[in-house]
């Protein structure tokens, strides 16, 4: 029976049937797996949004970006790049990594989802330390997003 509320214990089931524990050597060794995976989220949305900015930095002006307000005006006008226009390798790689990102991203919210308070508090913690070992730097251009998944 899947638990719906928090609750505190070693016997957890993370994931997956085979990720189970039953002893406090293989709840801490799991706590331990999911604030690594918080810490590489924190680490790979950090290299992402680097890619970004470098693909925003390197991007070919062809053709013309529309007017600002065009949009506005006249949303259903506007004509997209045509295809391979802006592409670029750091373009490529930002897209790949969004999807790693939001892979590992949905992995640490399915963890939380069961309900054990450790889980929850070493995600947590992992997001929070990672986030202020990679993503507490000089970055003006970035707008930082809370949700681990977004």
């Amino acid at each position: 029976m899947m638990h719906m509320t928090f609750y505190w214990g070693k016997k957890v089931t993370i994931l997956f049937d085979f990720w189970r524990t039953d002893s406090w050597t293989s709840y801490a060794i799991s706590l331990l797996a999911c604030f690594i995976f918080s810490v590489f989220y924190q680490y790979m949305e950090d290299r992402r949004q680097r890619f970004k900015i470098l693909s925003s930095n390197s991007k070919r002006t062809y053709p013309p970006p529309p007017p600002p307000n065009a949009a506005v005006n006249a949303p259903l006008l506007y004509t997209f790049p045509a295809v391979g226009g802006n592409w670029n390798s750091a373009r490529f790689a930002t897209g790949i990594l969004f999807g790693v990102n939001s892979a590992i991203g949905y992995f640490l919210m399915l963890a939380i989802m069961s309900f054990n308070g450790g889980v929850f508090v070493a995600v947590v913690l992992g997001l929070s330390i990672g986030y202020l070992l990679f993503r507490t730097g000089d970055e003006d251009d970035v707008v930082d997003n809370p949700c681990a998944c977004a």
